[in-house]
């Protein structure tokens, strides 16, 4: 098995907007594991890995000059209702920002017109004490541009130990 999967989430930003949903062909996401993740292209993606393994995660849109990119990452707990926030859940990984082009401003700094969303890499180490077998879910928040409407999430995308 590799020593790192790599998971991309390919959004069309315009439509998620326009529709206010990740879901109905917004998100596609698939992985480089090598092995049998399940779903991949869909929101639904099941990330096969294992044990101390690197996981990396990338955000990209599909109109170039739409930008989105990575909010957060973090485990849903098993008995999660679906109205409760994504802070309840347990952080994974952490940001690392590698810009995309030419940055503007500091990064998570504001310069106003200036900002610009940067090609983000969220990367994390699978932990030991997954069970094998077991789908462990997590929420996927992306941000697309700024505004009231500009963070979404799917809590549907998992990984999973062989």
């Amino acid at each position: 098995m590799k020593p790192q999967v790599n998971i991309i989430a390919v959004v069309d930003v315009i439509g998620a907007l326009s529709g206010s949903t990740l879901l109905d062909g917004n998100l596609c996401m698939m992985d480089d594991g090598g092995h049998d993740s399940a779903h991949q292209g869909t929101p639904d993606l099941c990330t096969v890995v294992r044990p101390g393994q690197v996981v990396s995660w990338t955000a990209l849109a599909v109109d170039l000059q739409t930008p989105v990119e990575i909010k957060n990452i973090s485990f849903v707990p098993e008995n999660q209702n679906q109205g409760r926030s994504a802070a309840q859940g347990q952080q994974y990984g952490q940001q690392h920002h590698q810009p995309h082009g030419q940055a503007h401003g500091a990064p998570g700094g504001g310069d106003s017109e200036g900002d610009k969303l940067d090609l983000d890499v969220w990367t994390g180490v699978v932990p030991n004490w997954l069970t094998p077998g077991v789908a462990y879910r997590y929420r996927l928040e992306l941000q697309m541009y700024e505004g009231e409407n500009s963070v979404m999430h799917v809590d549907t995308p998992a990984l999973m130990c062989r």
